[in-house]
């Protein structure tokens, strides 16, 4: 299955809590790399969401962020301590009467006395539960968007890959012709040069020139790269890495069969690999 790391997925939930939104961003990472951007009543679940990730993806840097609107603050009420608020009230009017100027507490001043006010603790349990709910229904949307975008590239790979196997045939089907080539050239330089041509003499620099240009195992060996390339297309789980792998495979053997040319119709072909090879390896960059 082809995936790709670069994807976009988004989800949202409500409850009598309140609404959740849960986004979740990827692009190309050598290895998994999440980052998580969550309500502070919510900070408990990051390991688990971690866990969940790593479950489903195997690189890729991802960017989470989710975000708690609670129900309207204003249905909130304010709860009083009576006791500690009138403890302050009498200890200000205490040390007034001590004072040749006492300046008397507002309400506000004793509100502001740590203790006396406070916000009834809300319940996030249930928002909590959604929340798991929703980043692994996000979580599984992202794995959905990866799948089709990397699906998209098939094609292009597919059109690649059977460009590399004609030239790989060109040059196997022209090698004999220009091996022939290359003995009447090196026999025009003898007669060129004057020299007896010594059947012996020859043969040993064919032998030499058919040994410095043989490229069959590179041919081979480009054949089974692009046979390989197309079966882990085919193939489950991650296969960025080795796709990554086998582009580098693939290039070697073309600077190899371009070092080794006697003809520039084979220097064309090789010249013509590199550039379907890269073609292939900057899209391979975004696979997982």
């Amino acid at each position: 299955m082809i995936r790709s790391m670069t994807a976009f997925a988004r989800k949202d939930v409500q409850g009598d809590w309140g609404t959740l939104t849960c986004e979740i961003r990827t692009v190309n990472h050598r290895y998994l790399e999440p980052s998580f951007r969550l309500p502070e009543a919510l900070r408990e679940l990051e390991n688990g969401f971690r866990e969940e990730l790593r479950k489903q993806l195997k690189r890729g840097k991802v960017d989470i962020s989710m975000r708690l609107q609670s129900v309207d603050k204003a249905s909130q009420s304010f709860e009083i301590n009576d006791e500690m608020a009138k403890a302050v009230n009498e200890a200000a009017n205490h040390i007034n009467r001590m004072l040749d100027n006492p300046a008397h507490l507002s309400a506000l001043d004793i509100m502001r006395w740590p203790g006396v006010l406070s916000v009834p603790e809300q319940d996030f349990g249930p928002a909590k539960a959604a929340a798991d709910a929703l980043f692994k229904d996000t979580v599984a949307e992202l794995v959905t968007v990866r799948e089709r975008e990397g699906e998209r590239l098939r094609p292009l790979f597919e059109e690649r890959l059977t460009g590399m196997a004609e030239l790989v045939a060109q040059v196997r089907e022209a090698m004999p012709e220009l091996l022939q080539l290359q003995e009447k050239t090196l026999r025009e330089r003898f007669e060129k040069a004057r020299v007896e041509l010594d059947p012996e003499r020859v043969s040993q620099e064919m032998v030499m020139v058919a040994q410095k240009s043989d490229v069959a195992e590179e041919l081979d060996r480009l054949d089974a790269h692009i046979s390989e390339v197309s079966d882990t297309l085919a193939g489950d789980g991650a296969i960025g890495r080795r796709l990554d792998f086998l582009m580098q495979e693939l290039n070697r053997e073309a600077n190899t069969l371009s070092s080794k040319s006697i003809d520039s119709r084979v220097t064309r072909a090789a010249v013509d690999l590199k550039v379907l090879i890269e073609q292939m390896r900057e899209q391979v960059q975004n696979l997982e």
